[in-house]
């Protein structure tokens, strides 16, 4: 029980007092005694009110301090729980952004997964098509085979009915042979071995000739048959296409706008030049030509990036290691669309359509590419153009002879990356990219059309050698021709009755010139195809050669 309460309770017992002391009617003295408690209870009270306002601000004060300290730690706590709320929101946010950037790829990857699934799609489903197509192309020629062993059974028949009719006549023939050579013998008195010996020189004497005659007649009707639809269709073709001719060379110039940029280009130590010949793969010269840089590479693409980074590194004419790796990716992209860009122009020239973006690419390659000097990707165009309009003078599809003679050479695209001759890689190409097969027969056989199984083939191959062969396009060293000349004149000169050889025309024509008392009219035909043979085997030329064997008989007599 506190203070208070203490003084309360004697202030009632002290007022009860006085209320029953009235009530008994005590005198004064009872009074006095009252008024005294009345003070002591008064002086009491006060007290017990001072003390009791000391306890309470006392109270108060504790209470404000314990307030404080309270709202101080749960200040400090709010703190501590703010800061760990802060933590975990940020380390789940950390977590989110994770989870986000994990489901962006994921989403790219099934993208990419769906991309290439309908690339699978498409290219199962043009396969299907071509193994369709292919089905009932060999279902055809097995009908026509069928047909044909048909035929050819009945043919067998007869032929056996008429080689034993045959028989029995040989039989008797040997046998009215046998009685003529006896008879003979018995007329001109002559041994079997003489009389042997004098018919088989008879014999191929008659035989020689009658061979010449046939051979020269054979030789000159094909020409007549072959010249004229020949003549209509190529002289078309090479009238109504031409193209230019362009060396390529192994080293481009590059101006300067002055001498005082080799300095720069060069860098301190040669370090800018050793990067840039890194970076691009080819050399750069730097000599005592004024006011230019030579740049040498076999390859001409990569020539074609170092031309083409050094000329905005001049420009720019900030010349350093880290600018000059900015500038060269820089180039090597624009290579990129640059080649693309060649490879859509040459299509829209050619009026070939629906080539795939990767062949585009691989057929703007080509615009580096030369052969002989001559550029293959305009070989490629004018290709296309003659194998279209003969392909349109025989009636057949002018758009797929184009296609084919667009991309025949494709292979010679990368043929220095990938191992291989340019026809087999030509031919993996054009399956890899889902060409039809006339394209890729034609890409097989250009150069080998007797072999071929379409007609495509043959007149890509005709289109190919007459782009190649025409006067101008080709270029080749003076030591090279010089020895293909030597060569025909040699191969002429190695037949026995041959007097002298003349290689005339660049080497187109052989003109040899025989002895007439050694080779008669008739053997100089034999003669002018086995040079002719010859020169096919063991010779590799452009075009075809002409071989005119030249028989002279003089009669000179004087008057006196």
């Amino acid at each position: 029980m506190s203070l208070l309460d203490l003084l309360l309770l004697l202030l009632v017992l002290v007022l009860a007092g006085a209320l029953f002391l009235r009530r008994k009617g005590e005198d004064g003295e009872a009074r006095r005694l009252l008024e005294a408690a009345r003070e002591e209870a008064r002086l009491a009270l006060e007290a017990a009110r001072a003390e009791a306002r000391t306890l309470k601000e006392e109270a108060e004060a504790k209470a404000r301090r314990l307030r404080e300290e309270l709202e101080a730690d749960l200040r400090r706590r709010l703190e501590e729980e703010a800061k760990e709320a802060r933590k975990r929101l940020e380390e789940a946010e950390a977590r989110l952004k994770g989870e986000r950037e994990e489901l962006k790829a994921e989403r790219e990857r099934l993208l990419a997964l769906q991309a290439e699934l309908k690339a699978e799609r498409e290219r199962l489903k043009e396969e299907r098509e071509d193994l369709r197509r292919e089905a009932d192309r060999l279902s055809k020629r097995g009908e026509a085979l069928d047909a044909r062993a048909l035929r050819l059974d009945a043919l067998e028949e007869a032929l056996a009915r008429r080689e034993a009719a045959l028989k029995e006549k040989e039989t008797a023939l040997l046998e009215r042979e046998k009685e003529v050579e006896r008879r003979l013998f018995e007329v001109a008195g002559l041994t079997p071995e003489e009389a042997r010996r004098l018919v088989l020189e008879k014999l191929d004497q008659e035989l020689e000739e009658e061979k010449a005659q046939r051979v020269r007649a054979a030789v000159e009707r094909a020409r007549l048959e072959a010249k004229r639809e020949a003549q209509k269709i190529l002289a078309q073709a090479m009238q109504r296409q031409a193209s230019e001719t362009a060396a390529q060379l192994a080293v481009s110039v590059v101006p300067l706008p002055s001498d005082a940029m080799k300095g720069r280009i060069i860098g301190r130590e040669g370090r800018n030049i050793r990067t840039f010949e890194a970076l691009t793969g080819v050399d750069l010269i730097i000599d005592d030509t004024p006011e230019a840089v030579l740049l040498s590479s076999f390859n001409p693409i990569r020539r074609e990036v170092a031309r083409m980074a050094l000329e905005e590194l001049l420009k720019d004419g900030r010349i350093h290691p880290s600018r000059i790796e900015e500038v060269v990716e820089k180039a090597k992209g624009e290579m990129k669309t640059f080649i693309y860009e060649r490879g859509e122009e040459a299509a829209l020239e050619a009026g070939v359509v629906g080539l795939k973006p990767g062949l585009i690419q691989l057929l703007g390659r080509l615009h580096f590419r030369s052969s002989y000097g001559q550029n293959v990707l305009k070989h490629s165009v004018q290709v296309a153009h003659l194998a279209g309009i003969m392909a349109a003078e025989l009636g057949l599809d002018a758009g797929l002879a184009r296609r084919a003679g667009l991309l025949h050479d494709i292979g010679k695209s990368v043929d220095r990356e990938v191992e291989g001759s340019h026809v087999e890689i030509g031919i993996a190409l054009a399956r890899r990219f889902g060409e039809p097969l006339e394209v890729v027969d034609a890409i097989a056989h250009h150069h080998d059309p007797e072999n071929a199984e379409t007609l495509y083939a043959v007149l890509v191959a005709a289109a190919d050698a007459l782009s190649a062969a025409r006067p101008g396009a080709r270029r080749e060293s003076l030591e090279e021709y010089l020895q293909r000349l030597e060569a025909l004149e040699r191969i002429a000169l190695s037949f026995p009755g041959v007097e002298t050889a003349f290689a005339v025309q660049a080497g187109r024509e052989v003109r040899v010139i025989v002895k007439p008392d050694k080779i008669t009219d008739a053997k100089a035909t034999l003669l002018a195809r086995e040079i002719a043979s010859r020169i096919e085997r063991e010779m590799n030329y452009p075009g075809q050669v002409q071989v005119t064997v030249v028989r002279e008989t003089r009669a000179v007599e004087f008057a006196r």
